[in-house]
C-alpha cells in the first residue's frame, strides 16, 4: 500500500506542514510521539494519512488533551499495518451513514451553495472514530463524512479541502509539490 502522511501544526507563527514517515512505528503511542516531535510547541497538530487513494485517517492532538482519531473506513485497519496502528483501537462507528441525511447546519448550507451537489455517502464505507474532531475548525461531522463519502473524492482531495477550509491549504499544497 502506498501511504502519504502529512502533519500540519498550528503554533504561534501560524501553520506549518511536513511529511511524516510512519514506517517502523509500532503503535499509536509512537505515532503520537512522532507527531508531537514535528512541532513541539504547537497548540494543535493534525496528521492526515492517505492510503492507496482509498482511505483517510485524521489524528488530532491539542495541547494537553487526548488524541482524537477519525478513519474514513474501518477496512483500512484490516487491510494495512499502518491502518491497524492508526485505527486498530477504535471501536465506535463515527456516525451512522443515515445521519448524513439530517438537516445541514448553517455553515454546511453555505458550503453547499458553493458546490454543484451535496456530497452523498458511500453506503459501503464504515467510517470510525471521532467525526467531530474538526468541528471547532469549521468542518462539522456531517461535512467530514460527506466529503469522505462523495463519489470521485480521493483522500488527497478531502485533505486539500479540509486544509483549505481551516487555513493551512497553502502549506499543504507546498508540501505536496516538494
Amino acid at each position: 500500500m502506498s501511504t502519504f502522511a502529512a502533519a500540519v501544526s498550528r503554533g504561534k507563527n501560524g501553520w506549518t506542514a511536513s511529511e511524516l514517515d510512519l514506517t517502523g512505528l509500532a503503535d499509536i503511542d509512537e505515532v503520537v510521539d512522532a507527531l508531537r516531535d514535528v512541532e513541539p510547541d504547537a497548540d494543535m497538530a493534525l496528521l492526515f494519512v492517505e492510503s492507496d487513494d482509498q482511505y483517510l485517517a485524521i489524528l488530532r492532538l491539542d495541547d494537553g488533551e487526548d488524541l482524537r482519531v477519525f478513519g474514513s473506513d474501518s477496512a483500512f485497519a484490516e487491510e494495512s499495518r499502518i491502518g491497524s496502528v492508526l485505527l486498530g483501537e477504535i471501536e465506535a462507528p463515527a456516525l451512522e451513514i443515515d445521519e448524513l441525511t439530517s438537516s445541514p447546519t448553517e455553515d454546511e448550507e453555505e458550503d453547499e451553495e458553493e458546490e454543484d451537489d451535496r456530497p452523498s455517502a458511500d453506503p459501503d464505507a464504515d467510517p470510525v472514530g471521532d467525526a467531530e474532531l474538526l468541528g471547532d475548525l469549521g468542518i462539522s461531522a456531517n461535512r467530514l463524512l460527506g466529503l469522505c463519502g462523495k463519489e470521485g473524492m480521493l483522500p488527497s482531495d478531502v485533505t486539500a479541502e479540509i486544509c483549505q477550509k481551516i487555513g493551512c491549504g497553502d502549506e499543504m499544497e507546498e508540501l505536496r509539490e516538494a
